[in-house]
């Protein structure tokens, strides 16, 4: 029984709490330091499907191709990004789908702070942090080269500042929208390269790229404007509460703006 425990503990996300609704009571999750447990198992679960995709899928085409080291780590880098952004544009899609996040805008920044997460909310948000902390030991793994480091460090930071905030602010309904915006430019380019590598001639994905980019860059600005700069400047309680999770509001209204 004891070992069942510990193992739940890395498996699944811990905090679940019983929400009353209209229809009975749901279960819901909050944050705090044993999701870095379970962060630290799907890092692990994460580096394995890291090689699973690298020795049945990536060394395989480049074998046939035989690039330059130079375009090896890039084909590779680019190759593990269009597979785990597609996989997690079908998740993310998915989740805000199902949420209902989409059909129901509103739902961003009203009743703000969501401080209870549904279980594939917060399953795929820590999902998330476990996969861009684990590309930092793959940085040593794949040999990547020296000059390439910093770039690719700035690119993880970026990711863990931008989902770890969101989770920490209790911001996941617009974090969620944001990252599935990121991840369809990322997934274009990232395919665009693979493509170019196999045939330096063909460019044409990184025109469909270039609209893809543009036109997620706007709807991710119309989403600030419309989330933080009409939306939560209208909630109710403005005021700094931690336990309740309101960080926020605050931190923007009287802070920031000021």
């Amino acid at each position: 029984q004891f070992t069942a425990k510990t193992a739940f503990l890395f498996i699944l996300p811990q905090y679940n709490v019983s929400v009353p609704t209209a229809d009975g009571e749901l279960v819901q999750y909050h944050y705090g330091l044993k999701d870095l447990v379970t962060i630290l198992f799907y890092i692990f679960i994460a580096i394995i499907l890291h090689a699973v995709v690298q020795e049945y899928a990536l060394d395989k085409i480049n074998r046939r191709l035989h690039l330059s080291k130079v375009k090896h780590s890039k084909f590779n880098e680019s190759g593990q990004l269009v597979a785990f952004h597609l996989t997690s544009m079908i998740w993310c899609l998915y989740v805000v789908v199902t949420e209902g996040y989409i059909s129901n805008p509103r739902s961003l920044w009203e009743n703000y702070p969501h401080v209870y997460l549904p279980f594939q909310v917060k399953f795929f948000s820590l999902c998330q942090l476990a996969y861009w902390l684990h590309a930092l030991p793959e940085l040593y793994f794949q040999k990547v080269r020296k000059e390439e480091i910093p770039r690719q460090l700035r690119c993880i930071a970026l990711y863990l500042v931008h989902i770890a905030g969101a989770y920490l602010l209790n911001l996941t309904r617009l974090g969620l929208i944001l990252l599935l915006l990121q991840y369809l430019a990322e997934f274009f380019f990232h395919l665009a390269r693979l493509v170019y590598f196999t045939d330096e001639n063909n460019e044409k994905l990184f025109n469909v790229w270039a609209v893809v980019f543009v036109v997620t860059r706007l709807f991710t600005l119309t989403l600030y404007i419309l989330v933080i700069g009409f939306g939560l400047p209208r909630v109710e309680n403005q005021a700094l509460d931690p336990e309740r999770g309101n960080l926020f509001s605050f931190l923007f209204n009287n802070i920031v703006f000021r």
